[in-house]
């Protein structure tokens, strides 16, 4: 591959070229793990709820992870799931896997059966982790005894509590919890922390695959991303590189879900890479964020415009002392200017706005922390990264000089593949100059200074507070109902979550179901950021001229644009 700058008369195509050839050299994610431990060993990786996890000791437990996979018959390159809410154990599960020389699955704490099992067995996950929450548990155990699952790990979330608390949400929140069955292929987390074992040696970062993570890509269709060793640690490298203050005191608010490549990049990996802590929460709740906050100190708290506006939402938040925080990062979806301006005016931290995707291990672009902040763009590219416009039509040339055209990436962050989907694959990589760069389905436009705005998307996804809900998935299971004939599922503007489904449906002959019914039988079928705000009942669809259903033209109907 060539790694020399394109010819000049491109040069206006590209955003920061000065900084293409910064190095990031090839590093395994269970080496970067260990690098940060060697040099904070005592100091602590994660805060939960007041009790403290060090370096050292969450090492040891993944190493210990390690072995205990082995022992059950774990092989460098089998998959491991991870089913899991934002708890300590994710973080030895995770790293643990990778010294063991498996590859992670992140599954999302809200799946229902359906959706864990459909990726379950796309992916060819062996073993899955998780905890006894009510919320959790039962799911994964359907999911073992319905598919090629063959073990299941449960941590008990007590156990990972401060001793009091511990006893407290036993005692008061007992239906919280789900009891752990007694079976061969049901094991605790702590059966699973045998005597240490040697890590299995990551010969090829580069090449070896640490983490699938599914995505709908720019096809709406879930995938698995192929991110390798090499992927994640040059990413959360990258993102340090960009934080003027990565040399002093770091606590990272973690409240992003860390099954999420954002988190994952910008809480997990960045924070070890730093050597600071997360401060830890389940899940996303401003009651928790705020104690956190007066509890933990953070100085940095990425989140999803969501976060920001239910956060100024409660009127706690003016009677928190936020001086501790130096930034506030916000990506998953657009950032409204009146989130970010009321925000920053409330509680004087600034909000900077980033971009990525899971194709690229979570982060291409960011806004400075400090310096220059442009209110609506995407920042500029991370260090080792390139961002390029190539035309909307034919992405294998660049865009016309000083028009918009399709966003493409090229950086140490940008994935393998997609599991078992060359053909999908080879639909988001094009080669230009030698080089290989990823199409985003976003339309974008250069700015001076590097800057880079995306004007337009070409996908179909829809973004509901961070979150991409796929709406084929949806009118799948729209299309379970009987009286449904056809149906199609857009996003609708919404100034809470930045996009809500709307689903639009067509009755066969001779069959009647009322709109709001039909929406409360899909809304009890489908994820939580999958349920619609309403189901809008038609005479007839949009349909192209060669009879296939018009979601563009259905949408700016809608829209009436």
């Amino acid at each position: 591959m060539n790694d020399k700058r394109p010819p000049e008369p491109w040069r206006s195509h590209y955003a920061h070229p000065t900084q293409w050839e910064q190095d990031f050299p090839s590093l395994s994610v269970p080496a970067m793990f260990s690098a940060a431990t060697s040099a904070h060993a005592a100091q602590p990786l994660v805060e939960f709820f007041g009790r403290t996890y060090s370096y050292a000791s969450l090492h040891a437990e993944a190493r210990r992870f390690a072995a205990g996979l082995k022992a059950r018959g774990i092989h460098p390159g089998d998959r491991v799931g991870l089913f899991l809410p934002n708890v300590p154990i994710y973080v030895p599960a995770y790293y643990g896997a990778m010294m063991a020389g498996a590859t992670v699955v992140n599954f999302s704490p809200l799946y229902t059966v359906a959706e864990l099992e459909a990726q379950v067995a796309d992916s060819g996950t062996r073993l899955l982790v998780t905890v006894d929450l009510a919320k959790l548990l039962p799911t994964a155990l359907a999911v073992l005894r319905g598919s090629a699952l063959e073990q299941l790990v449960v941590g008990h979330f007590c156990d990972m509590l401060p001793r009091l608390k511990g006893w407290a949400f036993r005692l008061l929140q007992r239906r919280e919890l789900a009891p752990v069955p007694d079976a061969p292929d049901v094991c605790g987390w702590r059966e699973m922390l045998h005597a240490p074992a040697e890590p299995v040696e990551v010969a090829d970062p580069a090449g070896a695959l640490a983490l699938l993570q599914y995505t709908g890509g720019t096809t709406g269709t879930p995938k698995g991303a192929m991110l390798s060793h090499q992927n994640l640690s040059a990413n959360a490298r990258q993102i340090e590189a960009v934080d003027p203050h990565k040399d002093e005191r770091d606590v990272i608010l973690g409240a992003l879900p860390l099954f999420h490549v954002f988190a994952n990049g910008c809480v997990l990996n960045r924070t070890v890479v730093d050597g600071g802590c997360i401060a830890m929460l389940p899940r996303f709740d401003t009651g928790q964020v705020l104690a956190a906050i007066r509890r933990t100190r953070p100085t940095a708290f990425p989140g999803v415009p969501t976060m920001f506006q239910a956060l100024l939402d409660d009127p706690r938040l003016e009677g928190t002392d936020m001086s501790s925080l130096r930034v506030c990062i916000s990506g998953g979806a657009p950032l409204p200017l009146p989130v970010k301006e009321r925000f920053e005016a409330v509680t004087g931290v600034r909000l900077c706005e980033g971009y990525g995707l899971t194709e690229c291990a979570g982060v291409a672009s960011t806004n400075a922390y400090e310096g220059e902040d442009r209110p609506g763009s995407i920042g500029q590219p991370l260090p080792g990264t390139r961002l390029a416009l190539v035309d909307k039509e034919d992405p294998a040339r660049m865009a016309p000089p000083g028009e918009p055209g399709e966003l493409v990436i090229s950086g140490p962050q940008v994935m393998q593949g997609y599991w078992n989907r060359p053909d999908a694959a080879a639909a988001v990589f094009v080669e230009i100059d030698g080089r290989r760069w990823l199409r985003t389905g976003d339309v974008a436009v250069l700015e001076d200074g590097g800057f880079v705005r995306i004007v337009d998307r070409l996908k179909d996804m829809i973004a509901v507070g961070g979150f991409k809900v796929f709406p084929s998935q949806v009118e799948a299971v729209l299309l379970q109902h009987p009286a449904v004939k056809e149906a199609l599922v857009i996003g609708m503007p919404d100034p809470y979550h930045g996009e809500v489904p709307r689903a639009f449906v067509t009755l066969k002959p001779d069959h009647a179901v009322a709109d709001e019914a039909l929406r409360t039988w899909l809304n009890d079928r489908v994820g939580k950021h999958e349920k619609v705000d309403a189901v809008v009942l038609r005479n007839s669809m949009p349909k192209t001229m060669i009879g296939k259903l018009d979601r563009k033209a259905l949408k700016a109907e809608a829209l009436g644009v």
